[in-house]
């Protein structure tokens, strides 16, 4: 291979110091809380040619991003390393909604007037809360597992293969999990079908589209750390920190 990366088990990496790997983590924790925080409060709308006005969740702006890092630092570090900062996603939207629901509940002061503006924007329903969860984390393993075993079976060649076709297995998941659990009931469900398969969509192409940017991250880190990570002999359990 170029450079100093070397083709290497990722049991043979236990203990092993990386550089950039803390920095990842706290990147996917950021990006994930803004996502859930930020861009699944407001509704968007763009008119496209010959699909009309189509309504999306602002977050599909940088939640794909979270795939996008997914998808490096299991090309990177290996499974076992992203299903570890999965976890800490995973626990880092549960502490973010636990506190979000207790400041919305708190009573405001007599000389605060935005307490209706709050609970509209962070007033976040158990149900959402829990949908985005399960997605989430479903999603996301989903995608760090068809990764790392299709660089497995392509002996790591054709990176975009594996980065789209994982993209494609866990927003695949992650919606199909998502928009039911969370509006069924609420939305008609020719809605949540809609709304469903129009945000997957662009959630596939928008990630397909980052494709240069991963080619570029990975190459990078690669280099960086010297090595290049085959999930060969690797325990694919989800239930697992073990890095």
């Amino acid at each position: 291979m170029a450079g100093a990366e070397k083709h290497i088990k990722a049991e043979a990496l236990k203990g092993h110091r990386f550089r950039y790997y803390d920095f990842c983590m706290a990147a996917f924790v950021a990006i994930l809380i803004c996502s859930n925080l930020i861009g699944a409060a407001k509704l968007s709308q763009v008119d496209l040619p010959f699909f009309g006005t189509q309504i999306f969740g602002a977050g599909i702006l940088f939640f794909p991003l979270s795939y996008v890092l997914g998808d490096v630092l299991t090309e990177v570090y290996g499974y076992a390393r992203a299903r570890r900062v999965i976890w800490a996603g995973f626990a880092a939207v549960i502490f973010m909604a636990a506190m979000a629901w207790v400041v919305v509940a708190l009573p405001p002061a007599d000389i605060w007037e935005g307490q209706a503006a709050y609970v509209e924007v962070f007033g976040l329903t158990p149900r959402i809360v829990f949908a985005s969860i399960i997605a989430f984390w479903a999603g996301e393993l989903a995608n760090a597992f068809v990764m790392a075993r299709m660089k497995v079976w392509s002996k790591g060649k054709n990176l975009w293969q594996r980065t789209i076709g994982s993209t494609i297995v866990g927003q695949g998941v992650d919606s199909i999990l998502f928009y039911p659990i969370a509006f069924l009931g609420v939305w008609t469900t020719s809605a949540v079908v809609t709304v469903l398969i129009t945000n997957y969509i662009l959630k596939v192409v928008w990630e397909a589209l980052l494709t240069p940017v991963t080619y570029f991250v990975v190459g990078r880190l690669k280099k960086i750390e010297g090595v290049d990570v085959y999930d060969e002999d690797t325990d694919f359990t989800p239930f697992s920190l073990r890095s």
